[in-house]
């Protein structure tokens, strides 16, 4: 049988589209096929933006001796990891426990009913000292297949009781304070972040402290935020000519990137240097969160209105060439003089191979207009270059968290044009991915794939879109998010704990749970500060308890290793702050608001001037992520039931659990309700 990746949806699979590897997409037919044949089954599990998946493919999948050895005795099969987190999750967890270590590429040979006997990461064609060639690997799982197969079952059989045991521990009380005492004695007091290298961007734990730091008036959880994001915008993990963030810094310093791009690792930072800049004013935030913003609309926007989720880290083969610059080519795109002027400015020392470096920007420039034109001459040059790869498919959840970000960016930073870009990308989520209530995880090129929303899909867009409600006074937004919540506490809950996977999706070998915030916040985290927003605006206990069990989930790693709880911890916060809800009436005329495709309402310039500033100052000036719905007198959202306009003018209600102060028409008033110590 052929390769059958050339179908696939995903671009990471068609990339393995031409490998002599008879690859497999993950399938009951590929499993039937083991079964048939009776041989085991080599999983390997990657995405397009993987540097090592890529060497390894060139390795060996490329390799047509290898590939007939795969043929021969395996079924093959080829995962994306961002298409089938629920996979990847299943066998990553059987590769930490077998190994102490994970990473991509995954490669796990398991049983024809999904049994994991053997697991691993990156495989060498040819041996190294203390690593055993893929070609070894295979030799000896064949000749182990052949004459020791009880064994292997037994191996595999143990590993999936194992992860069933695995159960999440929860329910100890959130000690907030703690938390942050311990990620101070984690910080890195030198070069910023947290632990060692290498250093990945914290965006999480940084919204936790701006909102510790909101609450508490904590300087030290501020000044915490304040030297990271200095540091990670001014090293070499940030585009300094274009904007976006890499997705880590190799060494201690910032300095050296993995120069994949990804859309979640944008859309959490965005958040954070907006929030950052409503909190501090800082310059540098501004200019941070604005350049972030852009290069998600300009380089990682899709034809149809979403967001790619990742640009490559190699460029012919190269990791980071498209971004890198030597001196002699400084000169032949900027001259004599300002290259020597960008050089110092940069800090162009030939960091890597070749005497290429990365640009940084470790000061500001003693002349601000002259960088600006120098940069716009590098960022053509640079665009003249082979550009990375771009995987455009389209996730869900990373789509949620980029709503979610550019709708706050766009409203308090005055840019309805993000605003824009969140109503559009919320569109195609609701108009491509959703069928009935039921939500898929991928799109590409506008058509749905074929795999099912996990939870932090459900949850991730359902906050995207709660929080565009206060956007957009469009109430179709809220009513969509209800509707994907109410499919969560059916699918998702059994006896008040959270799974990760629908209880009507595809049965694995086990029902993953987990717990933890790492690149991206956790499905239990997402659906905790979703249903904690939907609680607030509806005034239900339901909601409000199913918030409630949510963290829960999280306490226990909240408590003992706060680095990878932070959007738990973050919604921890806004409980304890009191939560506040804010009801703003645009305009008299009642409307339940209807789905537009374009930012409607205050937040777009179609409501008085007057009402679009008492919208920025609520999303402004509220704790971040205050739950906000703004729009027409008799909008359907149960919190706007009763609220009216205050002698004609738009007013604000900054209520608690429903019970709301006076309303207030001037910006300065709403102001100081939400700020009173200021």
């Amino acid at each position: 049988m052929a390769n059958e990746l050339g179908q696939s949806t995903s671009p990471y699979l068609r990339q393995h589209a031409d490998n002599p590897v008879e690859w497999r997409e993950w399938s009951e037919r590929a499993f039937a096929e083991a079964r048939e044949r009776d041989v085991p089954i080599f999983l390997s599990v990657g995405y397009s933006a993987c540097h090592w998946c890529h060497v390894m493919a060139h390795e060996s999948f490329e390799d047509a001796e290898t590939a007939a050895y795969l043929s021969e005795h395996f079924v093959s099969v080829k995962v994306d990891r961002e298409e089938r987190p629920d996979v990847d999750a299943i066998y990553m967890a059987a590769t930490l426990a077998m190994t102490g270590h994970g990473g991509w590429p995954m490669s796990v040979f398991m049983t024809p009913t999904g049994e994991p006997f053997f697991c691993g990461t990156y495989l060498p064609k040819e041996s190294r000292a203390g690593m055993a060639s893929f070609r070894q690997v295979l030799e000896a799982i064949t000749d182990a297949w052949r004459n020791r197969r009880e064994q292997l079952d037994g191996i595999g059989k143990r590993v999936v009781e194992q992860l069933g045991a695995q159960q999440p521990a929860g329910g100890e009380p959130y000690d907030l304070d703690r938390a942050v005492q311990l990620l101070k004695t984690e910080f890195d007091p030198v070069d910023a972040g947290f632990g060692q290298a290498p250093k990945f961007p914290p965006s999480m734990v940084l919204d936790f402290l701006l909102r510790y730091h909101r609450r508490t008036g904590d300087e030290d959880a501020l000044a915490l935020v304040a030297h990271t994001c200095d540091r990670m915008a001014r090293g070499g993990m940030y585009d300094q000519l274009t904007g976006g963030f890499a997705r880590y810094s190799v060494d201690g310093q910032w300095i050296v990137p993995h120069f994949e791009k990804m859309l979640y690792d944008n859309a959490l930072l965005l958040d954070v240097y907006a929030h950052w800049w409503t909190l501090t004013g800082d310059p540098l935030a501004r200019r941070v969160a604005e350049e972030t913003a852009d290069f998600l609309l300009a380089e990682l926007r899709t034809p149809e209105g979403g967001f790619a989720s990742a640009l490559d880290a190699d460029t012919d083969g190269e990791e980071g060439k498209y971004y890198v610059w030597t001196p002699d080519e400084l000169r032949e795109v900027l001259g004599d003089d300002d290259a020597a002027w960008v050089i110092d400015l940069c800090d162009v020392t030939g960091t890597f191979e070749h005497g290429t470096s990365v640009l940084q920007l470790r000061k500001d420039p003693d002349d601000a207009d002259r960088w600006s034109r120098l940069r716009a001459d590098l960022a053509r040059a640079r665009g003249q270059r082979t550009y990375p790869g771009r995987d455009d498919k389209v996730v869900a959840a990373w789509n949620g968290l980029a709503i979610t970000a550019l709708t706050r960016a766009g409203v308090v930073l005055g840019k309805p044009q993000y605003v824009d870009a969140a109503v559009a990308a919320a569109a195609l989520i609701r108009d491509v991915h959703l069928d009935g209530d039921r939500l898929y995880r991928t799109s590409r090129d506008g058509v749905r794939g074929s795999a099912d929303g996990v939870l932090e899909d459900y949850a991730a867009v359902a906050q995207g879109y709660l929080t565009l409600l206060g956007a957009t006074g469009d109430a179709s937004w809220f009513k969509a998010a209800e509707r994907l919540l109410g499919r969560v506490l059916e699918q998702f809950v059994a006896d008040g704990s959270y799974f990760d996977t629908a209880a009507d999706a595809e049965q694995l070998v086990w029902r993953p749970q987990d717990p933890t915030d790492n690149a991206t916040p956790s499905g239990v985290s997402l659906a905790a500060e979703a249903f904690s927003t939907l609680a607030s605006l509806t005034g239900s206990e339901r909601y409000e308890t199913a918030a409630q069990q949510a963290l829960n989930a999280s306490a226990t790693i909240a408590a003992r290793a706060p680095r990878f709880a932070g959007r738990a911890l973050a919604v921890a916060e806004a409980a304890a702050g009191g939560p506040l809800e804010i009801a703003v009436v645009t305009s008299d005329g009642a409307t339940s608001g209807t789905a537009s495709g374009t930012a409607s309402g205050a937040a777009s310039g179609e409501a008085s001037g007057a009402a679009q500033e008492l919208v920025r100052i609520a999303y402004a000036e509220a704790p971040w992520g205050t739950p906000i719905v703004t729009g027409a007198r008799g909008l359907a959202v149960p919190l706007m039931d009763g609220r009216a306009l205050v002698n004609g003018s738009p007013a604000a209600y900054v209520c608690q659990k429903f019970t709301c102060r006076l309303p207030v028409t001037l910006p300065e008033h709403l102001r100081r309700e939400l700020r009173p110590a200021d």
